[in-house]
């Protein structure tokens, strides 16, 4: 397509060693240097003729309903075109309460004047400049009907969810829990709560939607592109073949890219109401609401541990906080499901219904909260039968799957933990705590944690074109949300080609490619590289056909032998000597390219016969100042074993950034609420804590070597969520062996442990 987005071949790094391959090499990001100077175009760097800018006037009560809005005023205002409300808004082809496509979330777009949470749309202004919008949203002044504010685990009576996640089970079970703990030796009963954390993506949601008839163009940074094609037609009755989404650059996403919300589709119906183009960007505190979050979560514990340190049951319960409105339960308890073994293991979910926006799928869901308690729990365990966290670990960790009873990679993890423990110097570590000092007289404590996330697999589609003249086209319709995702896709087709990195042009990030599946569930290098490498091997296999039934070529007869490409040459695989160009064997065909296509997918059997995860071990140092006691990360190793590495550069960057997310959750992140109004007090950077270069210690990350050859034929795995999964937990349990102090409640501060921890 004349459209689509190359990516630019960029700089390779000198004295790079091939080893006849581009994977397995840590080259740098290549759109790297678009991006550091400004030239690269994200979402809302579009500006269309015509184009109009968008502001949305968002609820400032939690619940109620709104009674007046001063649409006159900002009518009036100089380059106002319009403002929509419930009382002028458009039909739209779907009710908004119906969930009628994959991944579809009830969602408010005016659809009448009840508020649900506060930071919801309740009017959308649309003028000549961003200014004019911003301004005439003031003037709105909207007037209200309120009702108390139902905020916190506490504000509701909890019930039973149909589903956690994106439609997980609830509730999974096997063996006897209470005979377990009747048996145990040791017992260990805990509650441990974490708070709602928001998407603070260096990019906030934006759009801008052009209309053509009946065909729309939307510039939007999406995890999904061709997904959503379906999705956004379904709102205003078109195919998805009228939806052309172009999604190039992506500042972060974290999940929440990935589904569509309703200031998206207000943009939208507005661009079409008024025949323009327009442009909608969220502000920073518009991100505290319509576009998902995680959500809070009480998990209660009960474990048994026998005489000789093992459990003997594992009772895992979690209730999580949901909208008014909406389902999406995070699925803390899974976190149990796969970790350890015990003859007893009982995971369930509770719900609360809060005036709050629908939670959502973010970074490592239910996975991070999850085992941030499982870990210290698990801590917990270790130190009521009197062992080291390390060798308690050792003597639970699953040989196979405790939930499915199917096998799994269990000495990669074995691996983690000694490669881990090795490069902290975890041998030297006291059992009881408060035994260690440093230099300036702070208490020293170390932590673990064991990382685990599962390795899954979505469809997707890809093409390969090799020109005579020895370059490549491939295509996908993939995403990248800074990871350098493209980076490594584009590795892996050049491999599927037999030809150097920069010998291959790669197009991505359009919907009229290819689908390249859902940048999400740490599955997209897996999933979408699949079908990349397929769609080169589909390509060389013609080529092949071609050399080996050409009497004039080298490779004649080799069909039964077999040949191998690289370097942009087939090579006899019997004879290295006996050897033709890609182009040499195209002319004499006279063909000026030749074309293949791949899918992406994993084997049903494996899939049916095998538990996939990637594993890892994070081990903490903490200094806690023993009067203030203010804490401080000052080490992390982490050691993971994902499969395949394909980018060892890359590789590492997303297990630092999972890492110190890990620290973000353990000390630092939390959305506030304010009881009497519903609202977040602290919606922006400056109060919504996250970790900034003065907070990230010492980081080590050792990948280590696993060859898994049935999460697929690859064997690729993900790297992008499991950094978070050990160290939430290794934080906290350092800061428990720094102080003697157990807090029970993320992110722990220094009032947690002057209050001594046992309030929580």
């Amino acid at each position: 397509m004349s459209d689509t987005i190359p990516i630019p071949t960029g700089a390779t790094p000198s004295g790079r060693t091939r080893f006849g391959s581009n994977s397995g090499q840590p080259m740098t990001r290549r759109d790297g240097v678009l991006k550091v100077t400004g030239t690269a175009t994200f979402a809302a760097d579009n500006h269309p003729e015509g184009l109009l800018h968008a502001v949305y006037a968002a609820a400032t009560i939690s619940r109620g309903r709104v009674t007046s809005l001063n649409v006159e005023a900002a009518r009036a205002h100089p380059g106002v075109v319009e403002v929509l409300t419930p009382a002028n808004r458009p039909p739209l082809a779907l009710d908004p309460e119906t969930k009628p496509y994959p991944f579809a979330f009830r969602t408010e777009v005016l659809q009448d004047d009840t508020v649900r949470y506060a930071g919801q749309p309740i009017a959308l202004v649309v003028a000549e400049t961003l200014e004019a919008a911003t301004e005439a949203a003031r003037l709105l002044s909207p007037t209200y009907d309120a009702a108390p504010a139902r905020v916190g685990l506490d504000a509701a009576r909890p019930f039973d969810p149909e589903a956690v996640g994106v439609g997980s089970p609830p509730t999974t079970e096997k063996g006897d829990i209470e005979a377990g703990l009747a048996k145990a030796s040791h017992r260990v009963d805990a509650r441990y709560e974490t708070p709602g954390q928001y998407h603070n993506a260096m990019e906030p949601h934006a759009i801008v939607a052009s209309w053509d008839g009946d065909r729309l163009t939307l510039d939007t940074p999406n995890q999904a592109i061709v997904m959503s094609t379906g999705s956004f037609g379904a709102w205003f009755g078109i195919p998805a073949e009228n939806v052309t989404i172009r999604s190039p650059f992506l500042g972060g996403g974290f999940g929440s890219k990935a589904i569509i919300v309703g200031p998206q589709i207000l943009a939208i119906l507005a661009a079409k109401m008024l025949g323009r183009p327009v442009k909608l960007a969220l502000r920073r505190e518009q991100m505290y609401g319509p576009v998902g979050h995680r959500g809070a979560t009480r998990q209660d514990f009960r474990l048994g541990v026998d005489a000789d340190g093992r459990l003997t049951a594992l009772d895992h319960l979690t209730t999580a906080a949901t909208s008014t409105f909406e389902d999406f339960i995070e699925p803390a308890s899974n976190a149990s499901h796969d970790l350890y073994a015990t003859p007893a293991l009982s995971s369930r979910h509770k719900a609360v219904r809060l005036d709050i926006g629908t939670p959502g799928p973010m970074r490592a869901p239910g996975e991070a909260s999850g085992s941030a308690a499982l870990e210290s729990a698990i801590d917990e365990a270790a130190l009521a039968a009197g062992l080291d966290p390390l060798e308690f670990r050792l003597r639970n960790y699953a040989e196979t799957d405790p939930a499915s009873g199917k096998p799994f990679s269990a000495k990669a993890l074995r691996e983690c933990y000694a490669e881990g423990a090795e490069r902290f110097g975890w041998s030297e570590r006291p059992l009881e705590p408060r035994q260690m000092r440093d230099e300036a007289g702070r208490l020293v404590g170390w932590g673990m944690g064991t990382a685990l996330f599962p390795a899954p697999m979505f469809q997707a589609k890809a093409t390969a074109t090799l020109r005579a003249d020895g370059t490549a086209l491939v295509e996908t319709a993939g995403a990248d949300m800074g990871q350098g995702a493209w980076t490594v896709l584009h590795q892996i087709a050049a491999d599927g080609l037999g030809l150097d990195i920069d010998r291959v042009e790669f197009h991505s990030g359009h919907s009229g490619l290819p689908d390249g599946g859902i940048a999400g569930g740490s599955g997209h290098t897996a999933t979408a590289g699949s079908a990349l490498h397929a769609a080169g091997t589909d390509v060389i296999a013609k080529l092949a056909d071609l050399a080996t039934n050409d009497e004039t070529s080298p490779l004649f007869g080799a069909g039964n032998v077999g040949v191998e490409a690289r370097d942009g040459r087939l090579y006899r695989a019997d004879d290295p000597e006996r050897s033709e160009s890609y182009g040499d064997i195209l002319a004499r065909a006279g063909l000026s390219e030749i074309a293949g296509a791949g899918q992406g997918g994993r084997d049903p059997a494996s899939a049916q016969e095998r538990a996939m995860f990637s594993h890892g071990a994070v081990f903490a140092e903490v200094k806690v100042d023993p009067d203030l006691g203010q804490i401080r990360v000052s080490r992390l190793v982490g050691a993971f074993a994902a499969g395949r590495i394909i980018n060892p550069r890359l590789a590492t960057s997303q297990l630092y950034g999972g890492m110190i997310w890990g620290i973000g959750f353990a000390l630092h992140e939390e959305a506030v609420h304010d009881r009497r109004s519903g609202r977040i007090m602290n919606a922006n950077l400056a109060e919504y804590h996250v970790p900034v270069n003065a907070d990230v210690p010492t980081m080590d990350v050792i990948l280590v070597d696993e060859h898994d050859p049935y999460v697929n034929a690859l064997g690729i795995k993900g790297v992008g969520e499991i950094g978070i999964t050990g160290t939430v937990g290794a934080i906290a349990n350092a800061i428990w062996h720094a102080t003697g102090v157990r807090v029970r409640r993320f992110p722990i501060g220094l009032a947690d442990l002057i209050a001594g921890g046992s309030a929580h």
